[in-house]
């Protein structure tokens, strides 16, 4: 996901100089309160807006994403459905609302949402990547590792991706070849801290404990959510398995 600038409008309407002005500083304050995380501030902006332009399909989508940000789906969701009717051909607004649709749990619709980004363009690394996390949520490993290992190959720098169908072998009990993905991640990017909790599980299951709480040294380092198990399996969506070896060594020997 990402903020989309104008350019997906219907036929421009004329406006007034001061009314032009009026628009363009709207149009800054939005991002800028969006970017720094005023989210409450930056969905005041784009609604006042979406006044002025509202058949600007970008501004539809923005305005869904700090809603996004507040946890207000429903109405995210309600913000990219008219983002796409009034911009069918564009890509964004379908991977944003499946997001949304996938923060819900509903993961049919977003699974419906991202088909229709891969229509578009087959090549859509991160609605591949976000088409696994929903197969995912339906149980579908061998669905989620297919696009996972797509989604990686035609972004060979979408470590996410990579780090994701690694955790999905490990789902089915491949585990030699989920350790060896998660090794080539934390070569490629010795900072990502999902990578190294991952393979921290994992070669603590697989009784290589030493290398275990050496990886997770680094973890410790990096990101401490990695302790919080409410948020490893929920928030960040870990599957089963590995989460229950994660909240093992915490247990024994974290």
């Amino acid at each position: 996901m990402g903020w989309i600038g104008p350019g997906i409008a219907a036929e421009p309407v004329p406006y007034t100089q001061s009314e032009i002005q009026t628009i363009a500083t709207l149009r800054e304050k939005a991002f800028i309160a969006s970017q720094s995380g005023d989210y409450e501030e930056a969905e005041r902006f784009w609604t006042q807006l979406l006044e002025y332009l509202p058949n600007e399909a970008a501004i539809w989508s923005n305005r869904g994403l700090v809603r996004v940000s507040q946890y207000h789906l429903d109405d995210a969701i309600s913000d990219y459905t008219q983002a796409i009717a009034l911009a069918p051909e564009e890509v964004d607004p379908y991977l944003n609302r499946g997001a949304a649709y996938e923060v819900k749990g509903d993961w049919d619709a977003a699974i419906a949402d991202y088909n229709r980004v891969l229509a578009l363009d087959p090549d859509e690394a991160g609605a591949l990547n976000n088409r696994g996390n929903a197969e995912a949520g339906l149980g579908d490993w061998e669905a989620a590792i297919a696009d996972y290992q797509k989604a990686a190959d035609v972004d060979p720098n979408f470590a996410l991706a990579r780090v994701n169908y690694g955790l999905a072998l490990y789902e089915v009990g491949d585990s030699s070849k989920a350790i060896q993905v998660l090794r080539s991640v934390v070569r490629k990017y010795p900072n990502f801290a999902d990578a190294r909790a991952a393979l921290t599980a994992g070669l603590w299951a697989t009784e290589k404990r030493g290398e275990a709480e050496s990886q997770w040294v680094a973890v410790s380092g990096l990101d401490k959510r990695y302790q919080d198990m409410d948020w490893v399996r929920t928030i960040r969506r870990w599957p089963p398995s590995l989460a229950d070896d994660l909240e093992q060594f915490l247990t024994l020997g974290g």
